[in-house]
C-alpha cells in the first residue's frame, strides 16, 4: 500500500509542474494588458514599468520561472537553507492585479472556504439521495419504483444547474418566503446551494449504485448469503453495497473536485462569496496572478481527491489497483 501511495505522490508535482505550464501560455496569449484600463484611470507609465520590472510581465518565460519560485516554495526554501530572513509567505501566489492592496493568497483563503463547504454539502446531498434512490431501485429491477428512480435521475442528469436553482429560489423565495441570495451563514444560504449543485451528482450516484447493486445482489456470493440465513437488509447494506460501491468510489473523486471547484453558476445565482466569482473576473480583467493562483489551487485539489479515490479503491478492493 505504502509503495502505492508514494507512486502516486511521485506524480502530484509533475501533474501540477504540466498543469501550471499550460495555464501560463494560455493565460498569457489572451488579449489585455491588467496595468492598463482604458475605462478607468491610467497608472502613471512609470508606475507601469516597475511592476513590469518587478513581476517580469515584460517576459513570458522570466515571470514563468520567478513566479513558479515563488509559488512552490522553492525560494523560500533556498532563504533558510542560505540563512536569509524572509518576509513574505513560503508558497508566495503574489497579488492581485485586480483588487488593490490584496494577495492572491489572501482571496483564495478567504472564498475557498465558501466554495469548499458548498461543494462538500452538494455530495453530501448526492450521496445521501443518490444511494437511496440507487439502491431502492435495485432491490426489483424492471418494478415501478425502478422505473420512478431512473425517470427522476434521467431527469437530474438533464436539467442545468442554472434551471435547477432557478426553480429553488422561486420555491424559496415565492412559496416559502426565505431570503436565499447572498444569505451566506444561514442554513438555507447553504441549503439551497447545496440542493442546486448535489442534484446532478445525485443522479449520477443513483445510476452506477443502482447497476452495481443490482449486479452485486445476482452474484454468487450473495446468494451463498442468502442462503446461510442472513436477514434482507444485512444481505444488501453490507454484502452487496461494499462491491457496488466501486464504480460510486470511482466517480467520487472528480465528482468533489467538480463540486467544490466548479460551482461558478451556483455561486452566482446565490451571491456566495466564492472563488468561482473571483476566477470569472480574473478571465475578464487578465489578473494573471489571480488566474494562475485559482487554477493551481483547483488543480491541486482534484489530484489529491483522485490520488484520495486511488487509495479508497485499493481499500474496497484490492484486487482492482496493481503495485
Amino acid at each position: 500500500m505504502m509503495r502505492f501511495i508514494l507512486r502516486r505522490l511521485v506524480q502530484v508535482p509533475l501533474t501540477l509542474l504540466a498543469v501550471y505550464t499550460l495555464t501560463v501560455l494560455l493565460a498569457w496569449a489572451v488579449p489585455g494588458n491588467p496595468l492598463e484600463n482604458p475605462e478607468g484611470p491610467q497608472p502613471p507609465p512609470e508606475a507601469v514599468e516597475a511592476m513590469k520590472a518587478r513581476y517580469n510581465l515584460d517576459s513570458t518565460w522570466r515571470f514563468y520561472w520567478s513566479y513558479l519560485d515563488g509559488a512552490s516554495g522553492v525560494g523560500a526554501l533556498r532563504d533558510a537553507l542560505a540563512g536569509r530572513e524572509r518576509t513574505g509567505p513560503v508558497f508566495d501566489l503574489g497579488p492581485s492585479l485586480q483588487y488593490r492592496d490584496q494577495t492572491v493568497g489572501g482571496i483564495i483563503s478567504q472564498s475557498l472556504p465558501v466554495s469548499i463547504s458548498v461543494g462538500a454539502a452538494a455530495i453530501l446531498v448526492a450521496l445521501v439521495l443518490g444511494l437511496g434512490v440507487g439502491i431502492a431501485g435495485s432491490l426489483r429491477p424492471g418494478g415501478w419504483l425502478d422505473h420512478l428512480t431512473l425517470s427522476l435521475a434521467m431527469l437530474g442528469v438533464s436539467i442545468p444547474a442554472f434551471v435547477v436553482g432557478t426553480v429553488l429560489l422561486m420555491i424559496a423565495g415565492a412559496w416559502l418566503g426565505l431570503g436565499v441570495v447572498g444569505r451566506w451563514g444561514t442554513p438555507e444560504g447553504l441549503l439551497f446551494p447545496a440542493l442546486t449543485l448535489g442534484l446532478p451528482y445525485a443522479a449520477y450516484v443513483a445510476r452506477l449504485s443502482r447497476e452495481g447493486m443490482i449486479e452485486a445482489l445476482a452474484s454468487d456470493y450473495v446468494r451463498t448469503a442468502r442462503a446461510k440465513g442472513l436477514t434482507p437488509a444485512r444481505v444488501v447494506m453490507v454484502h452487496a453495497l461494499r462491491n457496488a460501491l466501486l464504480p460510486v468510489v470511482t466517480f467520487l473523486g472528480p465528482a468533489c473536485a467538480g463540486a467544490m471547484t466548479g460551482s461558478f453558476v451556483v455561486e452566482s445565482i446565490f451571491a456566495l462569496p466564492g472563488l468561482g466569482q473571483h476566477f470569472v473576473a480574473a478571465v475578464q480583467n487578465k489578473d494573471l496572478f489571480l488566474i494562475i493562483g485559482v487554477v493551481m489551487t483547483f488543480s491541486t485539489m482534484l489530484v489529491l481527491f483522485n490520488l484520495a479515490v486511488d487509495v479508497m479503491y485499493r481499500w474496497i478492493d484490492p484486487r482492482t489497483v496493481r503495485e
